[in-house]
């Protein structure tokens, strides 16, 4: 059975006249390997959309793969041997389908590769406790940003020092896709590669992988490939891969650079790091706006968190050209716990984001951005995963 969009009529009518008597929206739930069940939510404001993602992640007829029962009683999917196991996770359509189909509640989770300079040895370490730590979150993909040198597009001394990271495909194809069975999104700075380069690359990904094209970081910087040009190599040799873009929502028009790159084939959107919530607001009105006017149906705008656990950390933000209110800039500054004021700050950005974007009717994601060094910013955006899971309605 599958869900209205909207609370049925009936049971409307049937709850203003008869007031004193709770009256539930439910459905038939299809059990995986098993019989037909009635499900239903208390009344509320998301009710509907409770029952659409309770339908679209757990009906056995829209699972794209059986659950296998553990003898511990948890629920585990099928993988290759050796992939790193994980536990508690219930199916839900490949993140392929849920871009195409521009569902919601698409969760992400990104890194950085290992620096360049870093021993066979130091990278495959890194590669195994990285494994690990993917195995215990609940996330439909994850992506692996491609690291390039952006002091032309700021003439400030950068707060941390560039330092040249792996390519993100190599450390995929080498050290991470034996064990990680969930797609991968790998972005490519366009500019850093030659033509016929990124032409082989884009001719030999695999099924599992997506990508993000990065332009340059400033005009007049020079590039091997630009990002026009790479968005037609995509279209000729690989028209089937994903292609996603990069948002920044505090640029002016944004939202018609966003119509633009999806004309040219972008299927979703991944923003720039959102501490800013009126600019991004401001952005997806405006996308909703322009869509609903060209009669264009608005794709999946995937929102990226990223926790804030020192003023350095803060100093680099504003750095790279992310837009920091000063109310929030002086929350985290006079906090006690700076970590933990900026784990508070992004569970309410991502709240407001959910409501705004529901109202509009705007597909979204999340994107939990992991890239810090400290043992303790690392286990909190871990955590920060975990709740956005269940924000987004999975299990904990």
């Amino acid at each position: 059975m599958t869900v209205r969009r909207a609370v049925d009529p009936d049971i409307v009518k049937t709850r203003s006249e008869l007031p004193g008597l709770l009256t539930f929206q439910g459905l038939a739930w299809n059990i995986p390997a098993a019989e037909h069940a009635t499900v239903f939510v208390h009344p509320g404001r998301n009710e509907v959309e409770v029952l659409k993602q309770f339908e679209t992640r757990y009906d056995g007829s829209l699972l794209r793969r059986p659950l296998i029962a553990e003898r511990d009683g948890t629920c585990a999917m099928p993988g290759r041997a050796g992939a790193t196991p994980t536990v508690g996770r219930m199916s839900r359509p490949p993140l392929r389908q849920l871009l195409a189909e521009a569902r919601s509640g698409v969760l992400l989770f990104s890194i950085t590769p290992p620096r360049s300079h870093a021993t066979e040895d130091r990278i495959s370490e890194i590669a195994e406790v990285t494994l690990k730590r993917l195995g215990t979150l609940d996330v439909d993909g994850l992506i692996l940003y491609d690291i390039d040198d952006e002091s032309d597009r700021n003439p400030d001394e950068r707060p941390f020092p560039y330092l040249p990271t792996l390519d993100p495909a190599r450390y995929y194809s080498r050290h991470l896709a034996a064990g990680w069975r969930e797609p991968v999104i790998i972005y490519r700075c366009v500019g850093k590669y030659p033509e016929d380069e990124l032409r082989g690359w884009l001719a030999g990904a695999g099924d599992q992988v997506l990508t993000v094209f990065v332009g340059a970081s400033s005009g007049g910087k020079p590039v091997h490939t630009g990002l026009r040009r790479a968005q037609e190599l995509r279209n000729e040799v690989r028209p089937d891969l994903p292609l996603g873009a990069v948002v920044i929502g505090e640029r002016r028009d944004e939202h018609l650079r966003m119509l633009a790159k999806q004309e040219r084939g972008a299927g979703f959107f991944v923003t720039q790091v959102i501490y800013h919530l009126n600019d991004t607001k401001n952005l997806l009105s405006d996308y909703y706006l322009e869509c609903r006017d060209r009669g264009v149906d608005p794709r999946t705008v995937i929102f990226t968190l990223s926790l804030c656990g020192s003023l350095k950390t803060l100093e680099f933000v504003r750095w790279l050209g992310v837009d920091v209110p000063r109310w929030l800039e002086n929350a985290i500054r006079h906090s006690p716990d700076p970590l933990a004021e900026s784990y508070r700050q992004c569970m309410l950005i991502a709240r407001d984001l959910i409501d705004f974007c529901e109202h509009l009717g705007i597909p979204y994601g999340f994107n939990i951005e992991s890239v810090s060094i400290r043992k303790a910013e690392i286990e909190a955006t871990t955590e920060l995963a975990t709740e956005i899971a269940a924000l987004l309605g999975r299990q904990r």
